[in-house]
């Protein structure tokens, strides 16, 4: 019996780390293809187009990123630790990435969402999907923080918007002036963001 071929799983990972490193429209189908060590023939055995690829690798990305998640925002952990947490956890990966790659590459599925919000519209249903249910660990933390009178807002969904919204837009300015170190302060942003007491 043949060992079971990897090649789909490799065709996704190239395709999200070289839409992360550089951009949707500068990558094409050869270039996955050599960084996946994966034949032309097999990229359209397993996918119709980039598009298809690059939207299920979005959602391949977040089921693999969800356990680590799932473990970070138990609800063992209080919730505003569960923020400040996770901020700093993606602020010392940002670190590394620079380090390794040379440069800042925020979030993935902000970033590639927002670069092909208006060239395909699967890649933008994936990319708004998956951002929705990132968002919902940012929300159950600030509903629980607000519930134990931890922090002081009048409406804990909005605040938990404009947090994801504070988040979401402090890493593309990060990546935009390629310097991880706008990222340090993160947690002490959200938690006056939030009113924390």
């Amino acid at each position: 019996m043949g060992r079971t071929s990897d090649a789909r799983e490799r065709l996704l990972a190239a395709t999200l780390d070289l839409i992360w490193e550089q951009s949707y429209s500068s990558v094409g189908v050869d270039a996955i293809c050599e960084r996946a060590e994966v034949k032309k023939g097999s990229f359209y055995h397993f996918f119709k187009s980039k598009a298809e690829l690059a939207a299920e690798a979005l959602q391949s990305h977040w089921e693999e990123y969800k356990s680590e998640m799932d473990a970070i925002f138990s609800p063992t952990v209080p919730p505003l630790k569960r923020l400040t947490t996770y901020f700093d956890k993606v602020y010392r990966h940002q670190l590394q990435t620079k380090e390794e790659k040379g440069c800042v590459c925020g979030c993935p599925y902000f970033e590639i969402g927002t670069e092909a919000a208006n060239l395909d519209a699967a890649i933008a249903q994936k990319a708004g999907s998956v951002l929705q249910n990132y968002f919902r660990y940012f929300e159950s933390a600030v509903l629980e923080a607000h519930a134990q009178g931890q922090i002081c807002v009048n409406d804990p969904s909005a605040a938990a918007r404009w947090l994801f919204n504070y988040f979401e837009g402090t890493l593309a300015n990060s990546r935009i002036h390629n310097d991880p170190e706008l990222l340090h302060d993160l947690s002490a942003g959200a938690l006056q963001l939030l009113g924390a007491k």
